[in-house]
């Protein structure tokens, strides 16, 4: 089964945290983060910032993204960084 096929067969998943799932991972690095905006993510997938942020609460309650808060060198706020975790990584790690 795809990284996709998981994404689109979830049935636990909204549509909304389904899309932003998908561009997390089109936008992740090899390391599987990203560090978009919030609105940046909005924009670019045409979503008000409070349906991106009630989607990535979605995806951080059930597992799939762990969010970091990231400052910058003068202590300020930035984007957060968002680690993607695929199900059958959590599965494995309920079993342990």
């Amino acid at each position: 089964m795809s990284y996709f096929d998981e994404i689109y067969g979830d049935p636990d998943l909204s549509a909304k945290a389904k899309l932003l799932l998908v561009y997390l991972h089109d936008r992740a690095g090899k390391s599987g983060e990203s560090w978009y905006a919030i609105g940046t993510m909005a924009r670019e997938l045409s979503l008000s910032r409070s349906t991106i942020k009630r989607a990535l609460a979605e995806l951080v309650s059930q597992g799939r993204v762990e969010k970091y808060s990231r400052l910058r060198e003068n202590g300020g706020c930035t984007s957060n960084q968002y680690r993607l975790h695929k199900k059958r990584e959590l599965i494995s790690i309920d079993c342990i």
